[in-house]
């Protein structure tokens, strides 16, 4: 299958992008960084620099890989948790206009599926903006995939688990595999002992 990941060097998109050249996808890995390009192709997905704010270049950039399937992990967070009350605008932007371009880009170059990350949790000032997300996927026919707090290596929390609901991000990735072909709806992935 030939699988376009927006969000490709994301804390998800990073252990996603390998697992899925090794089960046999051809990748492009989407960055906004020229920087991040030689680490795409190192793990053998072909590196696609495109801002998710250009509508014209993403259609461009998705119409010219021709997915089968389209996978939305763009997110725009701090290093530090600290900071994330003053991305959330951003962030927000990310959710609402970066989906709709998104969504019309994979429309336009015929992919048959889209897979979006969003939260399993309500935070401060960005419920509606997570709600228009999750709509705007479900309306396109997609499938969202509602994440836990993430915890390990690379996130907020990579010693001590945050409060549920959560999930390993290793974990996170490994499960997002068997979401691939999920039909349209709403999956929550947390670890399981989070009820």
């Amino acid at each position: 299958m030939r699988v376009f990941l927006a969000g490709a060097t994301g804390v998800i998109g990073i252990r996603l992008m390998p697992r899925l050249v090794s089960a046999g996808h051809e990748v492009a890995g989407m960055t906004r960084s020229h920087d991040k390009t030689a680490l795409i192709g190192a793990f053998g997905a072909h590196p696609v620099v495109c801002d998710v704010f250009d509508a014209a270049a993403l259609l461009d950039a998705v119409s010219a890989f021709s997915p089968d399937l389209v996978i939305h992990q763009l997110t725009d967070l701090p290093d530090e948790r600290e900071e994330i009350a003053g991305y959330a605008e951003r962030n927000n932007r990310i959710r609402t206009e970066g989906t709709r371009n998104l969504l019309s880009a994979a429309a336009a170059a015929g992919a048959g599926h889209l897979l979006a990350q969003s939260i399993a949790w309500a935070p401060p000032g960005s419920g509606q903006a997570v709600a228009e997300h999750e709509r705007l996927v479900l309306e396109a026919g997609g499938a969202v995939v509602r994440y836990g707090q993430l915890y390990g290596p690379g996130t907020y929390y990579p010693d001590d688990p945050p409060p549920p609901p959560r999930i390993h991000v290793d974990d996170a990735a490994r499960r997002t595999m068997a979401l691939l072909v999920a039909p349209s709806g709403i999956t929550v992935l947390c670890d399981e002992d989070d009820g």
